[in-house]
């Protein structure tokens, strides 16, 4: 997937059997459950074990017979549409057993019974992409002009039509049976950099301890440095920060030369498959036009004032004269939350009214629903996901609420996702159905950021209005300006390598101090920037995602255009985002917003996020001139 164009089925089994895979419960309860748990019904999957195993058994018959449709492929257009329904429904029923599979060990990751059903589920999406293999090529052998009229002639073949269009569109890229097999045979020395990177930044660093002001001795690791960077205590914060990355700067010119590596490796994949660069290459995955990652960086740096304002408004908060880098991460203003999953329900549902009926109706009939695994427990994964790839069902929502206000904005953010996917699978058929990332992340923030405004308007006290416009100031730092850093990083360290110029720890790390004293101000005196902080670059491990950062910036950006227009009662732009969200995959993703009034290619969603920033501060400022 990484070597050409994401489109068609084999991305959708990518989806499928990586992204479902990330999931995971049990239909049967454990010991060990959290009193009060509220679980997820599986039985809307399949009744019990045993009827998955007969379903897995039936999908391995069906798989092993795809490869059988390669004999005679391509007599008619009939012929082809026959193949592609064999296909997609083999990988409907797939996604099936793969999300039961998913979700029943997520519940409880250490349940060995759960942990085989994943592992069938992984062996059984090698077992599809081996049987379906032959099918692009095939396809291509037929030629566009052949491929175009069997289109018009046969009516089945309309829900494949953008898959045979993005087929086409990609061919350029795709090289002849030699090469893709060379391409193939050196997959696994270009994927060596982010192992290696992930098995030294993981396992093989020497982490230190440090003595913190309460007598507590931390290991300062990624887990031990992302606790203890917010401490109240200025002079633990720079204890923490100068031995974290004064750890990573011991390993330099080893991270440098893994860097380095991908950066080559990505290099060759783009002239390989005939693109004029790595970003060309990467966009055009998802049909992105470079104007929108251009104008991204250079909107961003005009709003670098905007940023700088932020950090001076810290230091005031905070009571710093001299902001430095270890001030950024403490919150504005302590505050104990207290929102229990009842609570989040209620919010949740006021908050999203400005959205309409439609969205609305289908968002109660989710949390009234059965679709959740709510609390923590042991065993069971972390974090939080949506996962909807059971099409014509439900999706099913993993949540690990600890009653906090990260939990309620966590809540809204994966059911706007939810209703995302309940919209798109109503309106689109399966082969439409999946959107992209660069759509996904627009819905579900616009929650976050209504969220935000109708906790700000509500609040009872100066302190707990000041923690909520603090948080979504944060949210602003840490999404838009911080991620376009390390997307303008990415596409420099690229260039210079497409230049043909040496990539060094050494010059890796000057590059990255660059971009630092720029975003901070440093030269201005508003933040300052010292070593070895500039060692950060080694810290971040979306270097190794290819040009993947950005769209949470942009993300953040296309929701608060929505957001901006909601909150002045625009009811047109509400239709327009339902559109959006309906139209799921039947469109490129810039196409899609494009049509919806919003241009991911011009400043105005980034200058509209850049306004609520702006807007956010004012209100601090008069609450803090009272």
């Amino acid at each position: 997937m990484k070597n050409q164009k994401k489109y068609g089925l084999r991305f959708l089994l990518v989806i499928g059997s990586i992204v479902t895979l990330l999931m995971a419960s049990s239909i049967n309860a454990y010991a060990e459950d959290k009193e009060g748990q509220v679980r997820w019904d599986l039985t809307d999957l399949f009744a019990n074990d045993a009827a998955w195993e007969q379903a897995f058994t039936e999908i391995q018959t069906k798989i092993k017979a795809l490869a059988d449709d390669q004999k005679g492929f391509g007599k008619s257009a009939a012929n082809i549409a026959t193949v592609f329904e064999n296909q997609y429904g083999a990988l409907q029923d797939f996604y099936r057993v793969s999300l039961y599979a998913s979700l029943s060990n997520d519940e409880d990751q250490r349940d060995a019974a759960t942990q085989e059903r994943r592992a069938k589920v992984g062996a059984l999406g090698t077992q599809f992409s081996e049987a379906t293999s032959w099918f692009d090529p095939a396809l291509m052998t037929l030629g566009e002009k052949k491929l175009l009229k069997y289109l018009k002639q046969e009516k089945r073949l309309a829900p494949y039509d953008k898959y045979i269009e993005d087929l086409i569109e990609g061919a350029p890229h795709v090289l002849d049976e030699k090469g893709e097999a060379l391409m193939a045979s050196v997959g696994a020395v270009t994927s060596r950099p982010n192992q290696i990177y992930s098995l030294l930044a993981n396992a093989d660093i020497e982490w230190k301890d440090v003595t913190m002001s309460d007598g507590k001795t931390v290991t300062i690791s990624q887990a031990g440095y992302s606790g203890a960077r917010s401490s109240a205590n200025r002079e633990d914060r720079k204890k923490v920060f100068d031995t974290f990355f004064g750890t990573w700067k011991n390993y330099e010119d080893s991270m440098g030369a893994i860097l380095a590596s991908e950066v080559q490796s990505n290099i060759f994949q783009a002239k390989a498959r005939n693109y004029d660069s790595v970003l060309q290459k990467e966009l055009s995955q998802e049909n992105l036009p470079e104007a929108v990652y251009r104008t991204l960086v250079s909107e961003v740096n005009n709003s670098l004032p905007t940023l700088h304002r932020y950090f001076k408004l810290r230091g005031r908060i905070l009571g710093v004269d001299q902001m430095r880098y270890y001030d950024i991460y403490p919150p504005l203003v302590e505050m104990d939350t207290d929102f229990s999953v009842e609570a989040s329900k209620e919010i949740t549902l006021e908050v999203l009214k400005p959205l309409g009926d439609e969205y609305n109706a289908h968002l109660k009939t989710a949390l009234d629903s059965n679709w959740a695994h709510v609390y923590p427990q042991p065993g069971k994964r972390s974090g939080a996901y949506m996962n909807g790839s059971a099409y014509g069902l439900h999706p099913y929502v993993l949540l690990n609420h600890n009653d906090d206000y990260n939990s309620l904005s966590t809540y809204a953010h994966e059911w706007g996702h939810a209703v995302h996917t309940m919209l798109a699978q109503e309106e689109q058929p399966f082969s439409k159905a999946f959107y992209s990332t660069f759509t996904a992340e627009i819905a579900s923030t616009i929650n976050e950021i209504l969220l935000e405004e109708h906790l700000i308007a509500n609040a009872e006290t100066k302190q707990e209005k000041l923690f909520y416009l603090g948080q979504a100031l944060e949210s602003i730092r840490g999404t838009f300006f911080r991620q376009t850093m390390f997307a303008e990083f990415e596409l420099a360290i690229h260039e210079v390598g497409e230049r043909n110029e040496p990539l060094t720890g050494a010059v890796l790390t000057k590059m990255y101090e660059e971009l630092l004293k720029k975003y901070h101000g440093h030269d201005q005196g508003v933040l300052l920037i010292e070593e070895p902080y500039t060692m950060e670059w080694a810290y971040i491990p979306h270097f190794y995602y290819d040009f993947y950062v950005f769209q949470y910036a942009t993300s953040i950006s296309g929701a608060a255009w929505f957001a901006e227009k909601f909150l002045k009662g625009d009811e047109s732009a509400r239709d327009a985002l339902i559109t959006v969200l309906k139209k799921g995959g039947s469109d490129d993703a810039y196409s899609i917003l494009k049509d919806a009034g919003l241009d991911m290619a011009t400043p105005e969603p980034y200058q509209a996020l850049v306004r609520r920033m702006e807007n956010v501060m004012d209100r601090i400022e008069a609450l803090l001139d009272e």
